[in-house]
């Protein structure tokens, strides 16, 4: 994208789904792209003359022919989106209409967008820094509520605001420092002008950044949880039940479910790919055998296994020789609770046996009872020593965490100069490489390869 990138350079994409809809936008940016809009509209004088943040409501025109009624908002530099001027096109969301608004931008003076060029150049024109731009994309590719939540916190600054506030740390002794080799008044040690404070602080700040990149990647890539059981244990029920609609066929007769089905779901907040699959039995068909086959491969790369176990059939044989051979983390879930008198439970015994054994639930597919509890226990398992609840700034992204990571190591090492009695010059220098890989961060100090892979993972209209 960088290659193809020019200043002000008229640019246009379509910004909404091409699906039928009440409405589309068609959105434009860059120096001119009010008046070459202008050139295309039923009333030019009163689009070139509208103030920033105003509607002009017109026709869209090719020559005399029209397109299409729209409503037209304009935004003047520098009080965009992107810091340039800004045109945003509201038509009629039939697909035929947004891609005819967009076919006659194309052809009367703008370019196709690039992916993620709109951020981009607010980025460049100081809009927002690379914190911000990629919690844009956090917050389009976001699943649940929470998620989308963390990623809300930090498109308001809130990380942007932490990195600047430990940046401050170390500029202040870095300060400190730099005057003393400037200007030395005696040749007293290091350990007697090098404040530590602020940077044992930083470093504290660091660590916690650090840390939360585990529960923040999990919460946006979400985990796997796998449903399984022998046949008629109530998967297929259980996993509608998660979902709130009827996605699998539910049915007393054995072997119904033969593939797996998979679908998006919420377990208190964390974004899951749930598995419901074929029932675990011998059986001379096929394809069910196939079936049973696919259930055994999708559980060695699930998260969670949720082992549903009929409460009126029992704990059997067949279930413990399948959890014995199972290494992941194991719920057992006890369904049809609402039909079962006694509450049952594995033996103490059993439990040691079994070293993937987590914890056991009890559920009604049938009537929802219970499910909220599981989903909850399942959250606690996935989270396992991490914070969750966070009201500090949280990473979000890789190449945030590496950033970070190699800032935290500089200052610690910094410490580590101190401590030893380094020069004053080998202390500057760690605290410079520190603040280097901070700026990486927040994009004051970024490589042209690294802002490519960033933006290119954008949509075009974004």
């Amino acid at each position: 994208m960088l290659e193809k990138y020019t200043p002000d350079e008229p640019i246009a994409a379509v910004a909404t789904a091409l699906s039928p809809a009440a409405l589309g936008i068609v959105r434009t940016s860059g120096k001119g792209c009010i008046e070459l809009v202008g050139k295309l509209f039923s009333r030019p004088a009163a689009l070139n003359n509208a103030a920033g943040y105003t509607i002009v409501y017109g026709w869209l025109m090719d020559n005399t022919k029209r397109i299409d009624e729209v409503l037209v908002s304009v935004f003047r530099a520098p009080r965009s989106f992107t810091g340039e001027d800004m045109v945003e096109i509201s038509c009629h969301g039939g697909p035929s209409v947004v891609t005819a608004v967009h076919k006659l931008l194309l052809a009367h003076g703008f370019r196709q967008a690039e992916h993620g060029e709109f951020t981009f150049r607010a980025y460049v024109n100081g809009k927002t820094d690379l914190t911000k731009a990629e919690a844009v994309r956090e917050i389009i590719d976001s699943r649940t509520d929470a998620s989308r939540g963390r990623a809300a916190g930090r498109l308001a600054g809130s990380l942007y605001e932490e990195i600047d506030s430990i940046k401050k740390l170390v500029i202040d002794t870095l300060a400190s420092i730099e005057v003393e080799v400037e200007y030395p008044e005696d040749e007293e040690t290091i350990s007697s002008t090098f404040d530590r404070a602020d940077i044992e602080k930083a470093v504290t700040s660091l660590q916690i950044l650090a840390d939360s990149w585990k529960s923040e990647k999990l919460y946006q890539d979400g985990a796997r949880i796998v449903l399984c059981g022998r046949t008629n244990a109530g998967k297929s029920s259980l996993f509608n039940a998660v979902l709130k609609e009827d996605r699998a066929i539910v049915s007393d007769v054995p072997g119904t479910t033969r593939d797996w089905l998979e679908s998006w779901a919420s377990f208190d907040g964390i974004p899951v790919r749930l598995f419901d699959t074929a029932g675990l039995r011998e059986t001379s068909d096929i394809v069910e055998k196939q079936g049973v086959e696919l259930t055994r491969s999708l559980t060695t790369d699930a998260d969670v296994v949720l082992y549903l176990i009929d409460s009126d059939s029992g704990f059997s044989g067949d279930d413990e020789l399948f959890l014995l051979q199972c290494s992941e983390p194991v719920v057992i879930v006890w369904n049809k609770c609402d039909k079962s008198g006694m509450r049952k439970m594995l033996t103490d015994e059993q439990k040691k046996r079994m070293s993937c054994f987590k914890t056991e639930a009890y559920v009604s597919a049938k009537n929802g009872s219970g499910i909220a509890d599981l989903l909850k226990s399942v959250k606690n398992i996935l989270t396992e020593g991490m914070s969750t609840e966070r009201i500090q700034a949280g990473l979000g992204s890789a190449r945030q965490k590496t950033a970070v990571e190699d800032a935290l190591e500089c200052l610690k090492h910094s410490l580590i100069s101190a401590d030893e009695n380094y020069t004053l010059d080998a202390v500057v220098q760690d605290l410079e490489d520190a603040l280097e890989s901070l700026g990486e961060v927040t994009g004051e100090v970024t490589p042209d390869d690294v802002l490519g892979s960033i933006f290119s993972h954008f949509c075009v209209g974004k």
